[in-house]
């Protein structure tokens, strides 16, 4: 039976090549940062469909480093909803070598506005369940 409630979770695929690692050969944070956003802005305009931005990043922990070659996959969920603010977790687990037990490396907050054509914050419309 298909439901009317919204998708709050988004996942994505991602394999760290050598322009995504730092000095040492792991995952640089700025470029973990890029796909946590990624992943946070799909499960956000997805949820509410509409065109999202990003407020704010809340405690971003890097857990373990992501080496070179290591398959990354991100879990972006909604968990908040506000009048035009939705806050979606987001995890970033890899794995050393594909079917390897995954493990949590970096995770954190992120809050998405709802915007209209010329950037105004504009109600979400409907609410977590």
């Amino acid at each position: 039976m298909p439901s009317d409630a919204a998708p709050t979770e988004v996942r994505l695929v991602e394999i760290v090549f050598p322009d995504h690692c730092n000095h040492l050969g792991s995952l640089f944070g700025g470029q973990a940062l890029a796909w946590m956003d990624k992943a946070a802005f799909l499960a956000a305009s997805r949820f509410c469909g509409r065109t999202v931005v990003t407020a704010r990043s809340d405690r971003i922990d890097f857990r373990r480093a992501v080496r070179l070659g290591e398959i990354v996959e991100l879990v972006a969920t909604v968990v908040g909803v506000g009048r035009s603010s939705m806050t979606v977790r987001v995890s970033l687990s890899s794995e050393a070598t594909p079917g390897a037990q995954a493990e949590l490396a970096t995770s954190g907050e992120f809050v998405m506005v709802a915007v209209d054509a010329a950037g105004r914050a504009v109600p979400v419309g409907r609410a977590i369940g």
